[in-house]
C-alpha cells in the first residue's frame, strides 16, 4: 500500500477529562430517574426494555463512571508525561475496567440494535446521557468513529473480518478511524475522492492522501476504513468502495503523521 496520511484529532486528556455538565435543566432531567418531559409524547412507544437499559445507564455513570472521573485524570496526567504530543496519549488504565464493568452490567455497545434491542427512538436518550458523559461513552464503547466502523462490519464484513476486526472492536481492545477527506477536495461528496484503489493479484494498491482523520495518531487506533475509487468511470455515484487497511498494512507510514 501506499497511503498519505495526515490528520489532526482531539485529545484523550481533553475527552476524559471533561465534567458531565449538570447546570441546565435539560441535563437535569436527562440524568432524572423520571421519564424527562421530552420522552413523555413518546411514552407509550417505549418499551419494557429500555426503561430497563435507562435505569442501568443512569446507575452506571452515577456510581462507577463519576467516581473515577479524578482516576481518569490522574492517570492521563501520568502519561502525557510519555508522549511528545498529546495526540499520542494513550487510554488510561482505568477504562479498562470502566469497560469490564460496563460489560459485566449489559450496556456496551448499546448503539447497535442487535446488542440493545432497542429502537432508535428509544437509543436517542441514552445517546444523549453518553453524549453529556465522555468517560461514560467512551467506556460503553458508543463513540465515533468506531460506532459506525462496527456497523458497516457488522452489516457486510466477512466472517474472517468480523472475527479480525469486529470482535476486538466490540470488546474496546482497539479502536478504529473512517479515512475519507481529502486535501484540495470537498471530501463530503464522494463523487469528489480521489484516491485509487486498484486490484494487483490477490493486493489492492491504494493511491492518495488523507488528511482529518479523527483518532488516527491514537495508539490503539488499529484498522482504517478506507473510502477510494475502484472505477474511474460510469456513473458518478457507483466509482467508490470502502476498503479496510491495517495500521500495519505495507506501505503505510505507521505513526509519521505529517500535522
Amino acid at each position: 500500500f501506499f497511503f498519505a496520511f495526515s490528520q489532526i484529532q482531539n485529545s484523550i486528556q481533553e475527552v476524559v477529562s471533561r465534567r458531565p455538565s449538570t447546570s441546565s435543566s435539560k441535563t437535569m432531567q436527562a440524568f432524572s430517574k423520571t421519564l424527562p418531559d421530552a420522552l413523555l409524547p413518546y411514552k407509550e412507544k417505549l418499551s419494557p426494555r429500555f426503561f430497563e437499559i435507562r435505569d442501568k445507564v443512569l446507575d452506571f455513570v452515577e456510581n462507577v463512571v463519576n467516581p473515577a472521573l479524578p482516576t481518569v485524570d490522574a492517570q492521563t496526567a501520568e502519561l502525557m508525561k510519555t508522549v511528545e504530543d498529546r495526540t499520542q496519549c494513550p487510554e488510561p488504565p482505568i477504562m479498562k475496567e470502566l469497560r469490564a464493568q460496563a460489560k459485566a452490567r449489559g450496556i456496551m455497545n448499546l448503539f447497535l440494535p442487535e446488542v440493545s434491542k432497542l429502537s432508535v427512538l428509544e437509543y436517542s436518550p441514552i445517546g444523549e446521557i453518553l453524549g453529556m458523559n465522555p468517560v461514560a461513552n467512551l467506556a460503553m464503547n458508543c463513540t465515533a468513529p468506531d460506532t459506525g466502523n462496527m456497523e458497516v462490519l457488522e452489516r457486510f464484513g466477512s466472517e474472517e473480518q468480523k472475527k479480525q476486526w469486529l470482535e476486538p472492536l466490540l470488546n474496546g481492545e482497539i479502536r478504529s478511524a473512517f479515512a475519507m477527506t481529502e486535501p484540495g477536495v470537498a471530501s463530503s461528496d464522494a463523487t469528489n475522492i480521489s484516491t485509487r484503489i486498484e486490484r494487483d493479484g490477490d493486493e489492492y494498491v491504494i493511491n492518495g492522501h488523507k488528511w482529518w482523520i479523527s483518532g488516527a495518531i491514537r495508539p490503539e487506533c488499529k484498522v482504517f476504513i478506507l473510502m477510494g475509487k475502484t472505477s474511474f468511470s460510469g456513473p458518478a455515484h457507483q466509482q467508490q468502495s470502502m476498503i479496510l487497511v491495517p495500521r500495519d498494512a505495507p506501505g503505510f507510514p505507521g505513526n509519521n503523521f505529517g500535522m
